[in-house]
């Protein structure tokens, strides 16, 4: 539906049974954040929180909590930009089905900005410190904003064509920054803002930034859109809120959302850097105080009936969950367009997105070759880790699609089964290293720096995936133990805390002159902290295996060697997923919060069934 404020969209939540209202006194340090990791996790609908501790505005979180609710809210829209993004992938699709397509003109219409005089959100002024101060998880450096839309333009040519809107997060207090005067902006690799960034400091302009809180859900969803290089996320917004972006022009500054219930209204200063963080983030552990850009605050505006909307972020699923399936709906016709030969890419959440990617590929050029070889796959694969944040995969796993034309990327126990049923490790298993990996991921080697594997896959099935432990395997070294099967194909073990005299090395090494019929028909061994943890739920299997392992630093294998340069083995791939001493903390919450939130649930109320 095409609301033009936020509280037009809680209104319509609330009046459709959507969301609840909680009108018993919340504090934003940790307490919120609890009770909607909560209501998220039961599949709840969205809260409204009346009261806030030490708080003049209301707040609003999960409204992106299921998909059943996302398109509620876009109900009126959602079709028309599926099609509108199915003509952009393939032009022709107009003349084979022109009345499928005949809204198109008018959706693109409504994608042109709005350039206006005023707005409802420059009505009042405030303070960063009046704003609310929410604390998601206990070692948090600081209260942050956790849907901000962040925006700037091209100092070399200024206007809404050339804008980015972003979704970076914004510390707010806490750490070495000025009270009221002073924020963070945590901005990671292949950013659109670090564009605009790196523009002004070249020309030796003010780089000036708006941070917009609330307005339209549509902004929001636009914020986090992949969307190509140069492309205004103000014009896809449009498209999917059903109106005109309206955007407050001003001389020599960024434009100003008009919708938005607040503005934070800043400029980024020259040179200089402060310590952001920690942060309890998306992959489930803490993104650590790193030196990032600091935005020197001027203004602080807000609407009459603002509210501030939330969401929480940590060990995956949570509610950013909801955009990646979001994003998937609404781009996935674009795959091939953009990468000619890829028919399907998943970015798997429960592994915290960029640590493992899935996708599926074609093998298209060499009908006359007899052997199933990867060929063309790995020229795909290439191509998918150089665009833009796809490039942030580490692990991407690739597959035929001729070989099992019903396989799914969404469905990752079958995908993975398909592969590892279909892998030669001696060959199709293919490194990258000393390159760039997520911000936020600390199994590389420092910040922003690690390695990506390949495996590409074709071909008949050469192994029959054990879903028991092999009677006949060797015994394993001292100090490993508890062997369990987590999927078929996949053997857990509990190993000693990790260090460099008990390796995945020394452990593979152990099984050098041991049979390899021995090992069963195992393709893949997973070193753990906890084998049973590991073996208890697919999630927990994807989330441990590809967040605390580095590709080059982590993987080896059974009858490992090198031939003219090239790594494989000939017994199973072996990760060490074990915990090191370089990667950042587990998120948990706290006991106190914990205690409390059990006591509200305990009291009754509108959201006792969801606590």
């Amino acid at each position: 539906m095409g609301y033009r404020s936020l509280k037009s969209c809680v209104d319509d939540l609330r009046k459709n049974g959507h969301l609840l209202v909680c009108d018993a006194e919340v504090d934003p340090n940790l307490e919120v954040a609890e009770i909607h990791r909560r209501v998220f996790a039961s599949g709840g609908p969205a809260v409204f929180y009346a009261n806030v501790r030490n708080c003049k505005f209301p707040l609003v979180s999960n409204l992106f909590g299921t998909m059943e609710r996302v398109r509620f809210l876009f109900r009126d829209r959602w079709e028309s930009v599926r099609r509108l993004i199915e003509l952009r992938a393939d032009p022709s699709h107009f003349l084979r089905d022109p009345l499928r397509y005949w809204r198109a003109p008018l959706v693109a219409w409504g994608m042109i900005p709005r350039r206006c005089r005023r707005g409802p959100v420059m009505c009042n002024s405030t303070t960063v410190s009046e704003l609310p101060q929410i604390r998601s998880w206990p070692n948090d450096g600081g209260a942050f904003v956790l849907l901000p839309l962040v925006y700037s333009e091209d100092v070399r040519q200024p206007g809404l064509w050339r804008s980015n809107l972003g979704m970076y997060r914004i510390q707010i207090s806490g750490n070495q920054y000025e009270p009221n005067q002073e924020i963070g902006l945590h901005y990671q690799l292949h950013r659109g803002i670090g564009i605009h960034h790196t523009l002004a400091n070249r020309l030796g302009k003010p780089f000036r930034v708006n941070i917009f809180v609330g307005g339209a859900p549509a902004m929001t969803v636009a914020a986090v859109m992949p969307l190509p290089e140069g492309m205004s996320e103000l014009t896809f917004a449009g498209a999917l809120g059903g109106h005109r972006i309206p955007m407050i022009g001003q001389a020599n500054h960024p434009a100003i959302y008009a919708d938005a219930d607040f503005c934070i209204s800043g400029i980024v200063e020259p040179q200089k850097l402060l310590p952001e963080g920690p942060f309890g983030d998306h992959l489930g552990y803490y993104s650590l105080a790193h030196d990032f850009p600091v935005l020197r605050v001027e203004r602080v505006y807000h609407r009459r009936d603002a509210i501030w909307p939330f969401t929480v972020v940590g060990r995956p699923p949570q509610e950013d969950t909801m955009f990646g399936q979001l994003i998937h709906e609404l781009t996935g016709p674009m795959i091939p367009a953009v990468v000619p030969g890829v028919q399907a890419v998943h970015a798997v959440d429960a592994a915290g997105v960029h640590p493992l990617m899935l996708a599926i590929g074609s093998e298209r050029y060499a009908p006359f070759l007899k052997e199933a070889i990867p060929r063309e796959l790995l020229t795909q694969a290439n191509a998918i880790l150089g665009h833009g944040q796809m490039s942030l995969a580490k692990y991407l796993w690739i597959a035929a699609l001729h070989d099992d034309p019903q396989l799914d990327v969404h469905a990752v126990q079958e995908f993975i089964c398909h592969v590892l049923a279909r892998v030669d490790w001696r060959r199709d298993v293919h490194f990258q290293t000393c390159t760039t990996i997520d911000t936020l991921d600390y199994s590389g080697t420092s910040l922003n720096q690690g390695s990506k594997v390949v495996v590409a896959a074709v071909g008949p099935p050469r192994r029959v995936l054990a879903t028991e432990v092999p009677a006949g395997l060797p015994e394993l070294p001292r100090d490993y133990h508890s062997a369990k099967i987590c999927l078929p194909g996949v053997l857990a073990i509990s190993g000693p805390r990790w260090s460099k005299g008990a390796s995945c090395r020394d452990f593979c090494r152990h099984f050098e002159q041991a049979d390899p019929a021995l090992m069963g028909n195992l393709g893949l061994v997973v070193l753990a902290d906890d084998s049973d943890f590991v073996s208890q739920s697919l999630n927990n299997f994807l989330w441990v295996t590809f967040t605390r392992s580095d590709p080059a630093s982590d993987v080896d294998g059974i009858g490992a060697s090198i031939h003219n340069k090239h790594w494989g083995c000939s017994g199973p791939l072996v990760i060490d997923a074990r915990l090191k001493p370089h990667h950042a903390p587990v998120l948990e919450p706290d006991p106190n919060v914990v205690r409390r939130i059990d006591a509200m649930a305990a009291r009754g109320g509108p959201l006792a069934r969801y606590l």
